[in-house]
C-alpha cells in the first residue's frame, strides 16, 4: 500500500466545517458476526472556543454494506464532566450485553482516563453509570486513553495509549487537561489482557519511543492483524508534542504483544499528501479474507475526515 492509494478511500464521515481544527476521525470498528453489521465509534472535534470544542462528542454508527452508515447513539463530553473525549472502542460480549470503552479526561485530575458503560442494547447506554477502569494514577501514569481491542480464543488484548512521566513532569502539566500537548510526557502504547471484557490485568508499556527518529515522542499503536506467527501493528508516531494532533502511521512488529519492534525507521509508512500529511487512528479489522482499515486523513484545508479501504494481506507482508 501506499498513501495515495490510502486517499482514494471512501469518506465514512466529513468533519462539521472545513477548517484546520474540525475533525471527524478517532475510528474504533467492530463487527458483530449474529447481526452482519459492522458498529464504528468515532469522535467529532471542533477547534478550542467553539462550543463545543476539542473533543466535544463521541458517536456510534452502524452499516451492513461498509457504505450506508447510520448513527445511532452518541454521547457529549459534558455527560461525563470532561474537557474532551478521545478515541473509544465498543465490543459485545457473550453474555449478549454490549461494552462501551470512553476515553475521556477525567474530571477529578485533569488525567485521561478510561471508563465502561454495559447495557443490553447500545441505546440505552448512560454515561452516568460508567465504571472507571483504567485511571492514570494508579498505574503511576499521566494519562492513558484510547482502547483498541482484539479477540483471539476467548483472550482480549486492550492497546492503551499512554502519557508515560518525564523529569519534566510536574502538577502543573495538567492544567491544561492535556498532558500529551505540552511536551512534558512521552507518548507510548500499554496492554491490558481480559477473558471476559470486564476484568482486566494491566501487563504495563510494551511500546515505547527511542530518543531519535521521525516517532521519537509518540508511537502510539492502534490496531494489529496476524501474519502468520507474527503481529503486524500500525501505530501513530511523531517527533514532538508539536504534531500530537498531525501524527504519521509506522508500523511495528511482535510474536508476543509485549515486544515491538519498529519497521519505518526512517520515515513513516503512510501518510496523507495533504496540508499536515496526518493519516492516523489505524483501525485494522479482519472479516474475511482482507482487513478493512478504518482511519482519521488530513484533507487539503486542514481539516481531518474518517475514511475507510479495503487493504491486502500480502502487501502487508511484503513489509516484514
Amino acid at each position: 500500500m501506499q498513501s495515495s492509494a490510502l486517499s482514494t478511500g471512501p469518506i465514512i464521515r466529513e468533519p462539521v466545517a472545513s477548517e484546520p481544527g474540525y475533525w471527524a476521525g478517532a475510528p474504533g470498528a467492530y463487527y458483530q458476526e449474529e447481526e452482519r453489521a459492522w458498529y464504528l465509534t468515532y469522535r467529532i472535534r471542533r477547534p478550542r472556543g467553539v462550543a463545543p470544542d476539542r473533543g466535544g462528542e463521541a458517536r456510534i454508527a452502524r452499516s451492513k454494506d461498509l457504505k450506508t452508515w447510520e448513527d445511532i447513539w452518541s454521547v457529549r463530553k459534558d455527560q461525563f464532566g470532561s474537557a474532551s473525549i478521545e478515541r473509544c472502542a465498543l465490543r459485545k460480549g457473550l453474555d449478549r450485553y454490549w461494552r462501551y470503552y470512553a476515553s475521556y479526561v477525567d474530571p477529578i485530575d485533569n488525567r485521561w482516563c478510561v471508563s465502561q458503560m454495559i447495557a443490553r442494547e447500545i441505546g440505552s447506554l448512560d454515561p452516568k453509570e460508567a465504571k472507571p477502569l483504567f485511571k492514570a494514577e494508579s498505574l503511576r501514569l499521566e494519562g492513558i486513553k484510547d482502547p483498541w481491542i482484539y479477540a483471539d480464543a476467548g483472550r482480549f488484548y486492550m492497546l492503551l495509549s499512554v502519557a508515560v512521566p518525564t523529569p519534566k513532569t510536574t502538577a502543573e502539566s495538567h492544567s491544561t487537561a492535556d498532558i500529551f500537548n505540552t511536551g512534558e510526557c512521552v507518548s507510548a502504547t500499554g496492554l491490558a489482557v481480559s477473558n471476559d471484557l470486564d476484568n482486566w490485568e494491566w501487563k504495563g508499556i510494551v511500546f515505547k519511543p527511542d530518543s531519535s527518529g521521525w516517532d521519537r515522542y509518540c508511537r502510539r499503536l492502534n490496531s494489529v492483524v496476524p501474519l502468520g506467527e507474527k503481529l503486524l501493528g500500525f501505530y501513530d508516531g511523531s517527533a514532538g508534542h508539536h504534531e500530537n494532533y498531525e501524527e504519521k502511521c509506522g508500523l511495528a512488529l511482535s510474536t508476543n504483544w509485549l515486544d515491538w519492534n519498529p519497521l519505518t525507521l526512517q520515515e513513516p509508512a503512510f501518510t496523507s499528501p495533504n496540508s499536515s500529511k496526518l493519516l492516523r487512528y489505524v483501525d485494522a479489522q479482519i472479516v474475511g479474507e482482507e482487513p478493512s482499515l478504518f482511519f482519521e486523513f488530513a484533507r487539503p484545508d486542514g481539516s481531518h475526515d474518517l475514511r475507510f479501504i479495503k487493504a491486502n494481506l500480502k502487501s502487508l507482508a511484503g513489509v516484514i
